[in-house]
This record gives structure tokens, C-alpha cells and sequence, in this order.
């Protein structure tokens, strides 16, 4: 039986980066991973199939809609769907195969098939084809993320009822589709199809789309993706969603209780995610799960059983890859005798649409309900001359500060390129910079990012300069 300092189970973000991790701290590492392929949702069925998509089809609106005002003229422009998701499969697997030569230059050894625990320091690898493997472990990293919630009403066919791993590889492209959910992957899903042609509707429960983000960054984003011809239904319970070999039906109740139906060639559910910890028979390791499916965990990511962690969408907080990779690091930090931590108020969340809506730190909505006093300034993108050069004017850009310190206590953006310019408000808030502070920086002309020193000098004392 081979013995390691470390086993890590699952292979996504948050696992393959705490192997790695490990492995460079001097330990001894191996990688369970179900699947043959390594990278686990976000990789093979997340994050980077969806934004292949998203740049593909943003590449097609542009040409479709704006190379003409650029004096550019594209003729008889096509689109080759099946073209389209051949290419995000190939992103897909040069990422992949990257994470393959990252383990074998590290020294991980993988091991694949489904892990499961014979006992606290024990793990079984039941391959799908072949024979099972059983190794020991000192310290175990529990990295098996979340897989698509439903409704319980809901039968997910994979057909024509289907999740966002079935949106990826449709093999045409739909005339309509329903998407149940204003939250990040039906928001992302439905742009992606709603620039190709496809009429999309939003259903969503709740008053507001991306509810848990600043309130103000969602409503930008749907005035935005109304101009795509998406249809919002906000305040819509869903109560039956029915499906035939050729459409489906969706049906709801709006907020006076009045019925409303749709009929699309697809119904796209996306509802959340759920904690995935099938088969690990965690009661053998002497663990359980909480009420909505998750392993408890302390600050340094260790369960109940001390020698055993876990990370990523399997334990409390968003489920995010990036937070997931920064948890795998504490856990492989913390079992080589360092003390790392994380500040999960400054995790950034990122929707990928265009424009694009990151934020970071507290919402206003979070501000007002714990009383904190504070100050708001914001900055639109129209009077941007970088946005306007590139036709980007949707959007805006919001700074919010300590009414008496000026601390900064949060940024939230839509607009071109706000998942990257979060970072520099990730940045400014782990150093805990003021609002001041910002606004007395230097920020090359003509950027993007200009937009947040503007949104900060309307935050001390009305001062932006361009608006």
C-alpha cells in the first residue's frame, strides 16, 4: 500500500493547487481525481469552456453589430456554431493538459477513479475500468466540489431540460431558450446565446438579478442585456417546467400570482450549486455534513478530524475557483507547520457577461442594513474616453468609504474589463487604502481603470473630473 504525507481528493482549482502547494512545501503528494480527465468543473464544465464561449460570441456580436460604425465592413458574415464549441474544446483541452505537466513537474503522483475513505487516513480508488487502488495518507485534503442544484419539481433531462454543462456542447444552435435563474452562470449562459440569435428569457424568484452583488452593478447589467434582446421575468416562480422531444414548457407565477408560460426548443436551469460528496463514505473518516451538505470547517480548513481538510465549494462561503485555489494553499500551508490566513471580505466576485460586473468588499445594500456610516461616489463609463473609443459606454464604476476614516469598504464595477481592474481594488483594500488614497494615484491615460480614481474623487467630496 502506498503511503503519502498527502492526498488530495478531487482535482479542480481548489484541489490540483493545494497538491501543488504541498509538493513544493517538500511533501510527498498524490491527487485522486473521478474523472480521466483532471481540472474538475471548472476546467472541463465551468469556467473556462464558458468563457471560451463568451469571448467566441462577443467576438461574432461585434462583428455583427459594431465593425460597421469602425469603417469596418465583414460581407456576408456566418456563424459556424459547431465551429464555435470544437474551439472551446480545445481551450479546454490545452488547459487541462496543462495541469497534467504541472503535476508531473511537481512530483504528484495522480491517481484516478472515485475516492472514498476505508478510514481517517485511508482512501480507496475504484477506477471506472480496471482495479481499485487503497492508499494512506497522513493529512487528506477533501476537494470534490458542487455540482448543479435543481428545483424539486424539476427533472433535469439533459435533452431539453439541462444544466450548464449541457448549455456548453448543444449540437446547434436553439432558436429560444428559458433560463431559470438571474444569478452568475444563467446571466453568463444566456448572453452567450442571446449575441448568436437565440431568444432568451431570465426567469428569476427574486426583485433583482445577481441579488447577492450591489444592487446598482445589476441593474446596469440588465439594462445592458436588454439591448441584446434579452427578457427579464423577475419576481416569477417557477411551479412546472415540462418537456417533449422537440420543446419545452416552463411555467410560472408572477408576483400577483397571475400564470405566465413559455415554450422553448430549451429550458436552462440554474439555480445554484450544490456541496458534491457522493461516494465519499465521509462517516468511515468520522465526518458529516451540515444541513445544506457541507463539511464543517475551521479557519485553517480542518474538519473535525484534525489530520483531514477541506476546501473549496464543499465547505461554507461562495463558490468560487479562485476562493477555492486560496483555501487549498492555507490547507497545504497549514499542514507544513505555517500560518496563513484569508480575508473573505476581500474574495472578489467576477460575472463575465459584457460588460462584465466584478465587486469586492461590502455592498451598499450590507452597508445600510449594519448601519455603517459611508460615502458613494461613482463614475459612469460614458464619460470614459477609453470606453468610448472602444464603444464600451454601458456601465459604471461605484467606490464606497467609511464616512470618517475614508477607508475604503468596497468596490463594485460593470464595464469592459471589470474582472480585471477588481484587482486593483483588491489591491487598495488589503493595504487598506482610503478612498484619498486613490484618488491621488496615477492612473494612465486614456484606461479603463481611470474610472476608479473618478469613482474615488466622487467619493471624497464630489471631485471627479471628467463627469
Amino acid at each position: 500500500m502506498e503511503s503519502y504525507d498527502v492526498i488530495v481528493i478531487g482535482s479542480g482549482p481548489g484541489g490540483y493547487v493545494a497538491a501543488i502547494r504541498a509538493a513544493q512545501l517538500g511533501k510527498k503528494t498524490a491527487l485522486v481525481e473521478k474523472y480521466n480527465s483532471l481540472g474538475g468543473t471548472c476546467l472541463n464544465v465551468g469556467c473556462i469552456p464558458s468563457k471560451a464561449l463568451l469571448d467566441s460570441s462577443e467576438h461574432f456580436h461585434q462583428a455583427s453589430h459594431q465593425f460597421e460604425t469602425h469603417g469596418i465592413s465583414t460581407g456576408g458574415l456566418k456563424l459556424d456554431f459547431n465551429r464555435m464549441i470544437a474551439r472551446k474544446g480545445e481551450v479546454v483541452e490545452q488547459t487541462v493538459g496543462g495541469i497534467d505537466f504541472l503535476m508531473k513537474k511537481n512530483g504528484i503522483t495522480v491517481h484516478h477513479g472515485l475516492g472514498s475513505f476505508k478510514d481517517a487516513h485511508t482512501i480507496e480508488v475504484k477506477p471506472a475500468k480496471g482495479k481499485k487502488e487503497v492508499i494512506k495518507g497522513e493529512h487528506i485534503i477533501i476537494a470534490t466540489g458542487s455540482k448543479p442544484a435543481s428545483l424539486p419539481f424539476i427533472t433535469i433531462d439533459k435533452k431539453r431540460i439541462i444544466t450548464s454543462t449541457e448549455a456548453l456542447s448543444l449540437e446547434s444552435l436553439p432558436k429560444s431558450m428559458v433560463v431559470i435563474g438571474g444569478g452568475v452562470i444563467g446571466l453568463e449562459m444566456g448572453s452567450v446565446y442571446a449575441r448568436l440569435g437565440t431568444e432568451v428569457h431570465v426567469v428569476e424568484y427574486q426583485d433583482a438579478i445577481i441579488p447577492t452583488m450591489d444592487r446598482a452593478m445589476g441593474k446596469e447589467l440588465m439594462r445592458s442585456m436588454k439591448k441584446l434582446g434579452v427578457k427579464f421575468h423577475l419576481q416569477h416562480g417557477v411551479k412546472e417546467v415540462k418537456a417533449t422531444a422537440k420543446q419545452v414548457t416552463v411555467k410560472a407565477d408572477d408576483k400577483n400570482g397571475k400564470e405566465v408560460t413559455w415554450k422553448a426548443d430549451y429550458c436552462l436551469v440554474s439555480v445554484g450549486r450544490k456541496p458534491y460528496t457522493e461516494g465519499l463514505n465521509l462517516e468511515a473518516a468520522g465526518l458529516q455534513t451540515d444541513d445544506r451538505g457541507r463539511i464543517v470547517v475551521n479557519d485553517q480548513m480542518q474538519t473535525a478530524v484534525g489530520h483531514i481538510y477541506a476546501i473549496g465549494d464543499v465547505v461554507r462561503g461562495a463558490m468560487l475557483a479562485h476562493k477555492a485555489e486560496e483555501e487549498g494553499v492555507v490547507a497545504a500551508e497549514v499542514i507544513a507547520g505555517q500560518h496563513p490566513h484569508i480575508d473573505y471580505n476581500l474574495i472578489p466576485n467576477v460575472v463575465y457577461t459584457w460588460p462584465e460586473v466584478a465587486g469586492v468588499g461590502q455592498t451598499e445594500e450590507q452597508l445600510k442594513a449594519d448601519g455603517v456610516p459611508y460615502k458613494s461616489g461613482s463614475f459612469p463609463f460614458k464619460a470614459s474616453g477609453r470606453a468610448r473609443a472602444s464603444m464600451d459606454t454601458d456601465g459604471s464604476i461605484k467606490v464606497l468609504a467609511h464616512a470618517e476614516t475614508d477607508e475604503i469598504l468596497g468596490i463594485h464595477m460593470c464595464g469592459p474589463r471589470a474582472a480585471d481592474m477588481i484587482a486593483e481594488a483588491v489591491v487598495a483594500m488589503e493595504f487598506r487604502a482610503t478612498a484619498e488614497d486613490i484618488s491621488r494615484m496615477s492612473h494612465a491615460h486614456p484606461t479603463f481603470t481611470e474610472a476608479i480614481k473618478e469613482a474615488a474623487l466622487a467619493a471624497t467630496g464630489d471631485r471627479a473630473l471628467h463627469v
